[in-house]
């Protein structure tokens, strides 16, 4: 049996120095936007804000080694819907089952206006559904008609005018998704090139108010320097799990788990965290023998060699402990008592609780969008829903009673900061008339 190279991590009893160490940069890890992607997007950004249209072109030549023009950019709807008609009707299903879950459950995330009303003053926020809104959808490795449906629907859902998808390439599963989901304008252009059009807006591209979707370290990049521009979801980084096992957790279960994550991308974490020893040697074999005749066995391994592990803590508490340390984009409780456990994760993405809630029903069918955020993230940011596409606005009315009663405190805090013309403001509408 060949060496995995699946590292193990012993912080029982406080752990040595080494494990503890590496651990802890396992968990401070970063979306890696510093360094080549950064500065490239800058330049991508620039490049389109100057040139428009014509920087997409070039740009998507010389990284994409596709040839296209700006009338070019749209795919029709014609188009769009001979493509969908080519996909098997068993895959159709299998998205229109998806798709149902989703809109199901983000239908129960619907917003209304809140406030109050109290004598002569009326105070609110007032609910609107954005205007305009791109999904990115990935194009790399693999394709993700499953990301369109996550990220379409809630869109749909809030309200969302136009939902416009980018994507680098059109494959006919992705489109069949844009059609399920209601997306309603479909271009193939994609990269850093891609967000800046959408955020500055070009001769043939709209201008978004806000861009959701996960993408590679170029796109990420991009989709930080354009914020202010336009919204954006979140910052993504690489794909992660943490499974968390105890002594009654099935190892095929736990390699099975891992691996789904680890084959998403080489720089994918997959993480174990167990109190029970055996299990790691146990887990470490099944690994082995599914990456066997695993179709990205290249991919996954390379994931769980370089930024996988096996974390051997004392108990439950100390698994609680990690993984709100550890903050994954994911989590798994293969627990003997997993729903007492799970209210106790504070810092994830989502919580998959017991043997029979896989990651990748949540990734599919489930409902939840499995948009969510990733290197750590989960400290203080929420999985993708239909809050990203709604916006608040303050409506305020005060009688002349009510400003005459908050009258004299706005003038004294005014003046304290220095602002006589707006402390005028408030006093001159109360001053009397004949």
């Amino acid at each position: 049996m060949r060496d995995l190279g699946f590292r193990t991590l012993d912080l029982r009893g406080g752990g040595r120095a080494e494990d503890q160490s590496t651990w802890r940069a396992l968990c401070s890890r970063a979306a890696g936007l510093e360094g080549e992607a950064d500065a490239a997007a800058r330049a991508i950004i620039a490049d389109v804000r100057a040139r428009g249209d014509a920087a997409v072109c070039e740009l998507t030549s010389r990284f994409e080694q596709r040839t296209l023009t700006p009338e070019q950019f749209e795919i029709s709807r014609e188009a769009r819907a001979e493509a969908a008609a080519r996909v098997s009707p068993d895959l159709r299903a299998a998205l229109v089952t998806a798709a149902h879950g989703i809109r199901v459950f983000h239908e129960t995330q619907a917003h209304a206006d809140t406030g109050l009303e109290i004598e002569d003053v009326s105070l609110y926020s007032r609910v609107a559904p954005l205007r305009r809104v791109a999904v990115y959808a990935p194009g790399g490795t693999a394709a993700y008609p499953s990301s369109v449906l996550m990220a379409g629907i809630p869109a749909k859902v809030a309200g969302v005018s136009e939902v416009i998808l980018v994507m680098p390439r059109a494959p006919d599963v992705v489109l069949l998704a844009a059609e399920i989901a209601e997306i309603d304008r479909v271009f193939q252009i994609g990269g850093a090139q891609a967000i800046a059009a959408l955020a500055l807006g070009t001769a043939t591209v709209p201008r978004v108010d806000k861009i959701v979707g996960p993408g590679n370290a170029y796109v990420t990049a991009a989709k930080r320097q354009v914020f202010g521009l336009c919204a954006i979801d979140g910052i993504a980084g690489p794909s992660e799990i943490v499974v968390v096992a105890d002594a009654t957790a099935d190892p095929e279960l736990v390699a099975a788990d891992l691996i789904a994550q680890a084959e998403h991308d080489v720089l994918a974490c997959a993480i174990l965290i167990t109190d029970s020893e055996p299990l790691v040697p146990a887990v470490i074999a099944a690994l082995t023998r599914q990456l066997g005749d695993l179709p990205r066995a290249e991919i996954a391994s390379q994931a769980l060699r370089e930024h996988g592990a096996a974390v051997l803590v004392d108990d439950v508490a100390a698994m609680v402990a990690a993984v709100n340390a550890y903050a994954p984009e994911h989590v798994e409780l293969l627990l003997a008592d997993a729903d007492a456990v799970a209210p106790q994760i504070a810092t994830a993405g989502a919580i998959f609780v017991g043997a029979f809630t896989p990651e990748a029903a949540g990734d599919y069918t489930a409902g939840p969008s499995h948009v969510l955020p990733t290197a750590g993230a989960a400290r203080f940011a929420s999985p993708l829903g239909v809050w990203d596409f709604v916006k608040h606005t303050s409506v305020l009315r005060l009688g002349r009673d009510a400003l005459a009663a908050q009258a004299p405190a706005i003038a004294r805090l005014a003046r304290a900061e220095g602002l006589e013309g707006h402390a005028r403001a408030a006093e001159l509408r109360l001053r009397e008339t004949t």
